[in-house]
């Protein structure tokens, strides 16, 4: 079953050829069995797994699944999720089991999907390589001497091995865009505000943003699907309905101009990747799109804005893991400034 994709095992659960309950004890054993070389789970809920099989099992026999009911899927590990350890990759929250679901965990649940468990990601999201996690690093499983990407590196990983047909994961400045190319899945960074952050531990505030993981962009379409949407929990969520993301899937590219930025073709690109992009270019000429060069003249402000706007906002945002309140906290404190310099020290937050 590992071999098919989300829209494939939907159709599956819906006929009657397999359980949920099946299809997430496939998933499982091969997590157990392949994980081992690639790292890409922090946790496995086995037992939550299995019941949420169960409940979605009885809901396709009454007729009510939807497109994600029964599915198996991964969780970066930065969303909260009630009852399930939720550390962001970091010792100082290895010990924090979240009181409360992320938004995204709530609507992935409420969806029908089955949470198999929290992928592995650099430390606080902060990390393009997935080799500044606690818990080690990620390797890529089409060739386990390279890197997957990061931030979100276990989420891509664990859908490029087969290990589940989709994950989520986040990206502030590239960390699913990234990962997904390097591990030949697709990803996708929604516009800022589709997807609540509540819930979704804090990197760069404005910056943000949670997507899927997937084999196919239908698959990462129907996920998008069930993630999005209004939260008022979260202030800078966008009030206005979801889109059938798939509804354009199959339309002629004839007529669609694609602007191509002369700039991204410069020092530093490899021959492999503009190889890569240009096979593509011609895919999409052949199927009627006409591209065109453009310019984008500030392009090479973009990583100097970014390293000015997303340190200070981490700065801020990290600053409340600080020993007091949850977390790693360090022992026998002389004081409030030993208290914060040994728990940030230990816990590997200065």
């Amino acid at each position: 079953m590992h071999s098919k994709s989300l829209v494939e095992l939907a159709a599956g659960l819906q006929a009657g050829e397999f359980s949920s309950e099946e299809l997430t004890r496939a998933c499982l054993d091969r997590v157990g069995r392949l994980d081992g070389a690639l790292n890409s789970f922090i946790t496995v809920a086995d037992e939550q797994a299995l019941a949420a099989a169960r409940a979605a099992d009885a809901r396709l026999q009454q007729g009510e699944a939807g497109p994600l009911t029964g599915i198996p899927f991964a969780h970066k590990d930065i969303f909260c999720t009630q009852g399930i350890r939720t550390s962001c990759g970091s010792r100082m929250l290895d010990n924090f089991t979240a009181p409360y679901d992320a938004t995204v965990t709530a609507k992935l649940q409420a969806a029908g999907a089955v949470m198999l468990g929290k992928t592995n990601m650099d430390e606080f999201a902060m990390g393009s390589s997935n080799e500044t996690s606690f818990y080690g690093p990620v390797k890529n499983p089409w060739n386990t001497d390279t890197v997957p990407g990061g931030s979100s590196g276990g989420s891509a990983a664990a859908v490029a091995a087969r290990l589940v047909p989709a994950s989520t994961g986040t990206d502030t400045g590239g960390s699913i865009r990234q990962p997904a190319a390097l591990c030949g899945v697709t990803g996708l960074k929604p516009t800022y505000g589709r997807i609540s952050r509540y819930g979704m531990i804090a990197f760069a505030s404005s910056l943000d943003q949670a997507g899927p993981f997937a084999r196919s962009a239908e698959d990462a379409a129907i996920m998008l699907g069930a993630m999005a949407g209004f939260d008022e929990r979260d202030s800078t969520s966008v009030d206005r309905p979801v889109e059938d993301y798939r509804a354009g899937l199959g339309d002629s590219l004839k007529g669609l101009r694609i602007g191509l930025p002369k700039e991204y073709f410069g020092e530093g690109l490899d021959a492999g990747v503009a190889a890569a992009v240009e096979a593509a270019l011609e895919e999409f000429r052949k199927l009627g799109a006409t591209v065109t060069e453009i310019s984008l003249p500030n392009t090479h402000l973009a990583v100097p804005a970014y390293y000015v706007v997303a340190p200070a906002e981490c700065s801020s945002n990290l600053s409340r893991f600080d020993g007091v309140r949850f977390g790693y906290r360090a022992g026998n404190p002389q004081d409030l400034t030993d208290l914060y310099t040994r728990s940030r020290g230990v816990g590997r937050l200065l």
